[in-house]
């Protein structure tokens, strides 16, 4: 089964069977259910909606039918077009519109699509929300407006530069000092609508910019996720460029990843360590991020006087937290930088210019910067689900045989080992089992999570 429903919205694969992968028919039931849902919130005369998607091939199907489906309950539609999913978080306050959804599946391949739905401020919904949705989809109650009150779709294409703007806006970003910096850059865009924003961000912050992949036509050159096996190609030309740095985005630009000016990988968790220290050196206070990222964040909060605490994996839990304990940045470490100063969303643009402000500010290579951070290594692997695979089983049974250990069981579950941990958890937006380990070596890091990918097999056999 290839359609998700979890609080990272509903993603599924194009084509297929109703109710097993995302067809037509699911998209304009989903789309029906959050327009109920959303009409139940408030009782009011005009509801309004925005709507913006990355450059997948399947996006322009899916838009029209999420926006007439919403037309037909009445409701207003801003249409954004090709956008980036922070860039859509930001337009639904500056809106005052009811709710926004974007039309991405992130890092999944572009067979996939998905609705990511947001509440009025222009964030996530919660679990709770997302399941009275479901509840409202499944229920087939939905009642639609006769002719004369139909909603109207109404274009907007100026928003990835109010963005852009908003970005530059921002007290931290040091102008000045990045444009005297004169850094050249090389962009992978993936051919989605980071080939867009990025390198407008980047002109307008007088930075030289190479385009790689920057064609926003859904045909991804290589697997979307930003990880160094994917990455080939950026880093030759990072070297053939003499670039200062490579940045990579996933296709809706909330994850970002930065290549040193040799073609090695910064490291995709290294990404919200950055930026925080930055961060924490201008405005000390307190970090979150999600379970499965870098211990790093800890150690650096830590030398900036301040906390870190660790949330359940998921947007919507790490705003949450962050919420709750106030802090000055968060995120999560696929290379998610959450800036309240800006807004409670994973945002690459503002990521891109926070850590620009810090090399300009500490004029020293990206290699040299990344030699200041505590050294940690991660490794980043799955196990494919299959039909009558009991997860919570295997989970359960891996909780006991470690329950003399440093558990964390609020996702899945996290050991915490003296030197190094692991994390096993159900994936939010893949049929797949995730298992991330951390330690002091690459080797170590790899080694523990093949240990724990046997162990799983031998449980799963019985």
């Amino acid at each position: 089964m290839t359609l998700i429903k979890s609080i990272s919205g509903i993603r599924g694969t194009i084509g297929g069977n109703v109710g097993d992968n995302l067809t037509p028919i699911d998209a304009v039931k989903f789309a029906a259910a959050y327009g109920v849902w959303l009409k139940q919130q408030r009782d009011k005369d005009n509801y309004k909606v925005v709507v913006g998607r990355d450059a997948r091939i399947s996006g322009a199907m899916i838009q029209n039918l999420v926006m007439n489906t919403l037309v037909g309950l009445g409701i207003d539609v801003v249409d954004l077009g090709l956008s980036t999913t922070p860039t859509v978080e930001m337009a639904v306050p500056m809106e005052h519109a009811d709710g926004g959804i974007i039309l991405t599946a992130s890092h999944n391949p572009k067979q996939w699509n998905a609705l990511k739905l947001l509440n009025a401020k222009g964030e996530f919904l919660d679990d709770v929300e997302g399941a009275k949705i479901l509840e409202i989809a499944e229920s087939d109650s939905m009642s639609f407006v006769d002719v004369d009150s139909l909603g109207k779709i109404t274009k907007n294409k100026a928003y990835i530069d109010l963005h852009i703007i908003e970005v530059l806006d921002l007290p931290l970003v040091t102008v000045p000092a990045i444009e005297e910096a004169r850094f050249k850059v090389v962009v992978d865009g993936v051919n989605s609508t980071g080939g867009i924003a990025i390198p407008l961000l980047l002109e307008r912050l007088g930075v030289e910019v190479v385009k790689l992949y920057c064609e926003p036509n859904g045909q991804f050159p290589h697997n979307p996720e930003p990880l160094k096996e994917h990455l080939t190609d950026l880093s030759e030309a990072v070297k053939k460029h003499h670039a200062d740095f490579g940045i990579v985005v996933d296709p809706d630009v909330d994850r970002l990843a930065f290549m040193d000016e040799n073609g090695e990988m910064f490291g995709e968790e290294y990404t919200l360590v950055a930026c925080a220290d930055y961060v924490l050196s201008k405005t000390p206070g307190n970090t979150v991020s999600n379970m499965s990222s870098t211990r790093a964040l800890r150690d650096i909060t830590e030398k900036h006087g301040g906390t870190y605490e660790a949330s359940a994996v998921g947007e919507v839990n790490v705003v949450k937290l962050m919420k709750k304990n106030k802090v000055v940045i968060g995120g999560e470490g696929n290379g998610g930088i959450i800036y309240p100063e800006s807004h409670y969303g994973r945002d690459a643009l503002v990521g891109v210019a926070l850590f620009l402000s810090l090399l300009a500010e500490k004029d020293i290579k990206v290699s040299e910067l990344r030699k200041t951070y505590p050294n940690y290594f991660m490794s980043k692997k799955k196990i494919e689900l299959t039909p009558g695979l009991d997860v919570d089983g295997i989970l359960k049974a891996m909780e006991n045989r470690y329950q003399n250990e440093q558990l964390i069981t609020i996702d899945g579950v996290k050991i915490d080992f003296s030197e190094s941990w692991v994390h096993l958890r159900k994936s939010n937006t893949e049929p797949i089992i995730r298992v991330y380990t951390e330690a002091k070596s690459q080797q170590e890091a790899d080694r523990l999570a093949d240990k724990f990918i046997e162990e799983i097999g031998r449980i799963a056999k019985g």
